[in-house]
């Protein structure tokens, strides 16, 4: 934007390229074109270098934390409201059609996906789950975050460290939402 405002102009492909140090000018344009998807950038259509940062309106919304769940083996969990996080929707990816939860994760079953305990993972109630979607479920009447997979017709949830064990439902297999987001809160150093 600085740029835009001194030059009047945006920064050419090659000038972000360098900037941002991308190994092409590919990789500017899958930037870009994944900046318009989410609507931070939009492009005038006869100009080749007007790409405008739209005025965002933001759309806080309060997502309700439904107690823990765990990132680690199996457990029950209460479903009892222990706080709200909020939070832009539009840069969570939040439908306003589905039921949207958060869950603070508990355990280090999920670090290969950079899920690590203490976060709040948000996520929709879905009936719909896609193979590698990372879900909240609910496997033979206990709770756990893991990796959704589907092999041979058959579905399992894989954990993201090598530690734990595919888990495979004897029973059941009951998706409870699917993971849009994660909320990360940071410690803050002690200074001395």
């Amino acid at each position: 934007q600085s740029e835009q405002r001194e030059k009047g102009i945006t920064p050419s492909t090659r000038e972000i390229q360098k900037h941002f140090r991308f190994a092409s000018q590919t990789s500017v344009m899958q930037y870009i074109a994944a900046l318009e998807r989410k609507g931070f950038l939009d492009r005038h259509a006869r100009k080749a270098r007007a790409l405008i940062t739209p005025v965002q309106k933001v759309r806080i919304t309060d997502v309700p934390i439904y107690g823990q769940i765990p990132a680690g083996m199996s457990a029950l969990t209460e479903q009892t409201i222990e706080g709200h996080v909020s939070l832009d929707a539009r840069s969570a990816n939040a439908s306003k059609n589905r039921g949207t939860f958060a869950l603070r994760v508990r355990g280090d079953s999920m670090i290969g996906a950079h899920i690590v305990d203490g976060d709040i993972v948000i996520l929709e109630d879905s009936k719909e789950v896609q193979n590698g979607d990372i879900v909240a479920a609910l496997i033979d009447g206990e709770t756990t975050l893991k990796r959704y997979v589907m092999e041979h017709g058959r579905s399992y949830l894989k954990a993201e460290n090598p530690r734990y064990p595919n888990l495979i439902p004897a029973r059941e297999l009951k998706i409870q939402g699917v993971m849009i987001s994660l909320v990360r809160k940071q410690e803050r150093r002690k200074r001395h």
